[in-house]
């Protein structure tokens, strides 16, 4: 047991997925034939989300734990996180009967403080801002004589997480390149480890929304400022770790960022065709293969899906607005006569043509139509867009004057 080491090697890395035994699950690694098929590359995914948390953060959080002292567990640790981290901590605090304390902000949703008090965590909330709720976790750790448990920027947490990559090689041996999405680092800074200290011909690079793109700056030695939200809010850190930064500037080859737009793409992928349920970060890897398919193609590529902790609302939202990109679910505006049956000949049309409508508004006052004509704000389900075209069409050929997707009422 060792509670400091002041580096990073396999040699820790092969020790912490020893000591793991069956509290860590050996994620499966899966062949994702369609998702192949569309990128050009051979695609393969480590589904990290398979985890009891649903996140690769388990991994370090336990090792940084078992290699805690006696005197350390007895007095307990404290971590600052409102997410995957929190419940990593608290999850195998609780398992080792290590006292464990997580500080959150005082805005984090009630579901999120519940889940984490349920894994055993004593959750204190504190600080209107993340980096308020992580100064207050500073002064408590040394107000409490507690051990904090940083969530990427700690030689034992990056050990945990490059277990990762040790699976990784046991499944496919013969991978190209190494997909890895990067907030702190701990993740890729691990995964590198482990990679490169078996295999140095093994491409292992970064992926960052653009919006927070913290390592590509500081490996490109550029200032930069945080833009607004991003889809991947796992990732969404402000400042790489210094530790982090260290090992990742020796092993990581490169770091690509991708927009919101290709992030939200690769969520609906996953979920539609891979049938796995990820969060934004975890999506990231599929979106740069998405957004640099010159870079993939012919090449075996491992995506490393970080996790799977997404609101459900947010993920209803994701799904509809995949149909709607793929041409599935389309709103129309029509323009006919404000005569009885009229609405009724529309409906007739697009279930004769096998459409399903799913939503209709009808319009008389708020128009600048003429006193005796109207209009439908139709939303419809097709089979795909070409189903969609021959709908159009009929409508068209009906003598129905016919707006796709309009964007406002009037």
């Amino acid at each position: 047991m060792n509670d400091q080491i002041n580096q990073l090697s396999v040699e820790d890395i092969k020790s912490a997925l020893d000591a793991f035994g069956g509290s860590i699950k050996h994620t499966p690694t899966t062949y994702a034939i369609t998702l192949s098929k569309i990128t050009g590359a051979e695609i393969y995914i480590k589904n990290e989300n398979a985890q009891f948390t649903s996140s690769f953060k388990e991994r370090g959080a336990l090792n940084k734990l078992m290699n805690l002292t006696d005197e350390q567990k007895k007095r307990g640790v404290i971590a600052a996180s409102a997410g995957n981290h929190a419940q990593g901590v608290a999850f195998h605090g609780s398992r080792l009967g290590i006292p464990t304390t997580i500080a959150m902000p005082l805005g984090t949703p009630f579901v999120k403080v519940s889940n984490t008090e349920e894994l055993g965590a004593k959750v204190v909330q504190v600080g209107e801002r993340f980096d308020e709720t992580a100064e207050e976790a500073m002064k408590m750790a040394e107000e409490q004589n507690l051990t904090v448990v940083h969530p990427f920027d700690d030689y034992h947490v990056m050990a945990g997480q490059g277990t990762i990559g040790l699976e990784l090689l046991e499944d496919v041996s013969d991978v190209d390149v190494v997909l890895v999405p990067v907030g702190g680092g701990g993740l890729i800074a691990g995964i590198a480890t482990a990679i490169k200290s078996i295999n140095s011909k093994i491409k292992v690079i970064g992926v960052q929304s653009e919006r927070f793109p913290s390592l590509y700056r500081a490996m490109n030695d550029e200032e930069y400022v945080p833009q607004g939200s991003t889809l991947a809010e796992g990732i969404a850190v402000k400042n790489i770790g210094e530790k982090t930064l260290e090992v990742c500037k020796k092993y990581v080859d490169d770091v690509l960022l991708v927009s919101e737009e290709e992030i939200e793409k690769a969520l609906g992928l996953l979920l539609t065709i891979e049938k796995t349920v990820c969060e934004g970060a975890g999506a990231c890897p599929l979106a740069a293969v998405i957004c640099y398919p010159e870079v993939f193609k012919g090449k075996k590529v491992a995506l490393i899906v970080s996790g799977g902790n997404i609101d459900t609302r947010l993920l209803a939202s994701i799904l509809m607005r995949s149909l709607v990109r793929d041409g599935r679910i389309t709103r129309l505006k029509i323009e006919l006569p404000d005569i009885p049956g009229a609405l009724s000949i529309i409906s007739s049309i697009i279930g004769n043509k096998g459409g399903n409508i799913i939503d209709v508004s009808h319009h008389r006052l708020f128009t600048e139509l003429p006193a005796k004509e109207t209009y439908s704000n139709i939303t419809l389900e097709t089979r795909d867009s070409q189903h969609f075209e021959d709908i159009l069409e009929e409508l068209r050929s009906e003598g129905f004057v016919v707006t796709v997707n309009p964007n406002i009422d009037m």
